[in-house]
């Protein structure tokens, strides 16, 4: 079969390699019908996630038909439709059975788990195509995939709706959704959202859902402003006006009641600390650009709230922590629980309340893969969202 796989820093090729096969009872072979590059499959195209190996297939948001089942797979059929979460989860451990499934404790193999508890202190689960770190699985921009507990990650779902109203439900966007419920929204919050890539794009929109009035939506590209404009929110183009001025003036000195930091490790500008942030990279002395949640402390209303659905991978420096405590915030974070979101979603996009689509911006085949990379890297006013069909 073809599959997208990594072999460098900015090095991403479509091979032939052997077709996935049934390891373990409660496996799934997926014919995959649509896969999507996330925005977080560019951290791994910069070369920002350690333990990344040559070879490894790509891709975490995907979905498709199941072809073949393992013995203990007694909940599908041969032919099913499914969306698959990116966090691969058993459903029978501690934390699954409280649905936080991006804690898993089982999926994340043995040998891998050593890897993530000795840079963080404890293993979360497993996630398709994203480091041996985090399970070393095969991901699913390819044209086959197998997916492990298939039993409580395959997600059926309805022949009405089509591959582009639900392949989502994979990753961003229960990942937005989860970003505006940790923001904690109250009615007629003011909710401030760095990034108004797909995450940011979700997150503004499940926000509004979630009962903010007004929404602020930071970002420096003009085409992800307007497709936030559309949502209802109002912009902000960072590179022409001052953000805490402006956030502090547009709430009358209070700040947002919530902050979403939809950027995470790679934020941009040419402030000083970001300047600063990648000389700290470039010499391999700092691993994170946490320049969007330093605004964000600091911006926030005191007593507010700070989601962050921004993937940080290492060391953040220089975090104001005393704003942080002296205004009483509350951090919110964590890979999402995707199993938890995907039946209560899917009724949202049924009823008309979310139209996923919407962020999508190139349909591609599978074999436009490498290009497709660097133009989401480098033309991301123009790309949002790319969908590849292998």
């Amino acid at each position: 079969m073809r599959a997208v796989r990594w072999h460098g820093k900015k090095d991403v090729r479509v091979d032939n390699v052997p077709d996935p096969e049934i390891v373990n009872p409660r496996d799934a072979i997926i014919r995959v019908t649509s896969t999507a590059i996330c925005g977080s499959d560019l951290h791994l195209y910069d070369g920002m996630i350690p333990s990344m190996q040559a070879g490894d297939i790509l891709g975490h948001e995907f979905m498709g038909e199941v072809v073949a089942l393992g013995k203990g797979v007694t909940n599908l059929r041969i032919g099913d439709r499914v969306v698959v979460p990116f966090t691969i989860a058993c459903g029978q451990c501690f934390f699954c059975e409280k649905t936080l499934t991006s804690l898993c404790d089982n999926s994340n193999p043995a040998d891998n788990q050593d890897i993530a508890e000795a840079m963080m202190g404890h293993s979360p689960s497993g996630l398709f195509g994203y480091s041996h770190m985090l399970g070393g699985y095969a991901g699913g921009q390819a044209e086959l995939v197998r997916v492990p507990f298939a039993d409580t990650g395959c997600f059926k779902v309805p022949a009405h709706l089509t591959d582009d109203q639900v392949l989502f439900l994979s990753d961003i966007l229960p990942t937005g959704w989860m970003a505006a419920e940790n923001a904690e929204i109250e009615k007629g919050d003011t909710v401030a959202v760095w990034g108004a890539g797909p995450v940011g794009q979700f997150a503004i929109r499940s926000a509004f859902l979630l009962g903010a009035e007004r929404v602020i939506a930071i970002d420096h590209r003009p085409g992800r402003l307007a497709l936030a404009a559309e949502a209802g929110a109002e912009t902000i183009d960072f590179e022409d006006v001052d953000v805490m001025a402006a956030l502090a003036e547009t709430t009358g000195g209070n700040g947002p009641d919530r902050c979403i930091d939809a950027v995470g490790m790679e934020a941009h500008g040419l402030a000083i600390d970001n300047i600063q942030d990648r000389a700290k990279q470039a010499i391999g002395i700092g691993t994170d650009r946490p320049h969007v949640l330093r605004q964000a402390i600091v911006a926030c209303r005191k007593g507010g709230t700070i989601s962050m659905p921004g993937v940080y991978g290492g060391l953040l420096d220089n975090l104001p922590m005393g704003a942080f405590v002296n205004k009483g915030l509350t951090l919110k974070t964590g890979q999402t629980h995707v199993h938890r979101y995907m039946q209560p979603l899917l009724e949202r996009i049924e009823a008309g309340d979310i139209k996923p689509d919407v962020i999508i911006s190139h349909r591609l085949s599978l074999s436009e893969a490498p290009g497709a990379y660097d133009d989401f890297l480098n033309k991301q006013d123009e790309f949002t969202k790319v969908v590849m069909q292998p």
